[in-house]
């Protein structure tokens, strides 16, 4: 009976090392990606652009130059990307984006969208909306209002 007690004991600190490690982890890459968004936000302008074409491929797949995939980290070099061929004023580009915006855009129709290098971070007019991504572009900006107050109260 000694023996289960300190087996147990001995699990349940292995747990709790591991919880921690994990939030640990998770508080850093949560960091990583304020500050990464941060970048977004500060080198984002408003385009319009016609919109050609758009696809989900694999990073590797997509039509990016070398350097863009040899600059993704290990672990998401594997992951599918939503890919979006634009044109914008007299030259096409291929953009990435989330799959919120992936959906938001329809091909063959013309978009003002704020970009920020080769990304799209945001539809601004031109896209089909229903309610549902109304309702849930309102939450995820409070959301983001609410990090930034309590960002502000931190520094």
């Amino acid at each position: 009976m000694n023996t289960f007690w300190s087996v147990l004991v001995l699990i349940l600190i292995i747990a709790a090392v591991a919880l921690f490690l994990l939030y640990r982890q998770g508080q850093k890459l949560q960091a990583r990606q304020l500050e990464s968004q941060k970048l977004l936000d500060a080198y984002s302008q408003v385009t319009t652009m016609l919109i050609i074409d758009k696809k989900k491929m694999k990073l590797k797949e997509a039509p990016f130059p070398k350097e863009v995939f040899e600059q993704t980290p290990v672990y998401m070099r594997w992951m599918s990307v939503y890919v979006v061929k634009a044109k914008i004023g007299p030259r096409l580009f291929n953009l990435m984006c989330e799959k919120p915006v992936f959906e938001q855009i329809q091909p063959k129709t013309t978009i003002q969208a704020k970009i920020s290098g080769a990304y799209i971070t945001e539809v601004i007019k031109g896209a089909v909306l229903d309610e549902k991504a109304l309702e849930k572009r309102k939450k995820e900006k409070a959301k983001a209002a609410k990090k930034a107050e309590k960002e502000a109260k931190k520094s």
